[in-house]
């Protein structure tokens, strides 16, 4: 089942890759408590509309998230090393956060997982953004398979507090 709006995210141990390319676990819950936070799944790290739009969006607009005390994350369905390698390439500021879900199971315990092996991917997450104040799910935007309209960058700023 989705998660909804209104929920608690789940707290798991997951891999964070910060702007500086540091590889540590960390429990979600010490994640998003006490933080205003949008996370944000893409199907795979390096793959063409996560690579050439979706995180570059994220990073051109990261300023004017921080500006309004809210974080970044962005998650795939990949190992730490892969995602640290996305971070280094695509100039992931210090402050923006990356997931890696090596085994899926955070992305699995929101619910929010596909299966992407028509396409040689396996278990992967769905493209969506959601916006959560202290762990608690404020805005939820799922894409509909191969869109990105309602979890760009510019989007999660129309619904992040100003």
């Amino acid at each position: 089942m989705t998660i909804q709006i209104g929920q608690a995210l789940p707290d798991l141990e997951i891999a964070v890759i910060d702007g500086e390319a540091n590889i540590q676990r960390v429990s979600t819950a010490s994640l998003f408590t006490g933080r205003n936070v949008v996370l944000f799944g893409v199907p795979g790290a390096f793959t063409p509309t996560c690579s050439e739009r979706h995180l570059p969006g994220y990073v051109k607009h990261f300023d004017a998230f921080k500006a309004r005390g809210v974080e970044v994350y962005c998650m795939a369905v990949n190992d730490a090393y892969v995602m640290k390698a996305w971070s280094i390439s695509q100039h992931v500021p210090a402050g923006f956060k990356l997931l890696a879900d090596g085994n899926g199971a955070f992305t699995k315990s929101l619910g929010l997982e596909m299966d992407g092996s028509a396409y040689g991917m396996g278990m992967r997450s769905r493209r969506f953004a959601l916006y959560a104040e202290n762990g608690i799910v404020k805005e939820l935007h799922i894409e509909s398979p191969g869109e990105l309209r309602v979890t760009t960058a510019e989007a999660m700023l129309e619904v992040a507090p100003r």
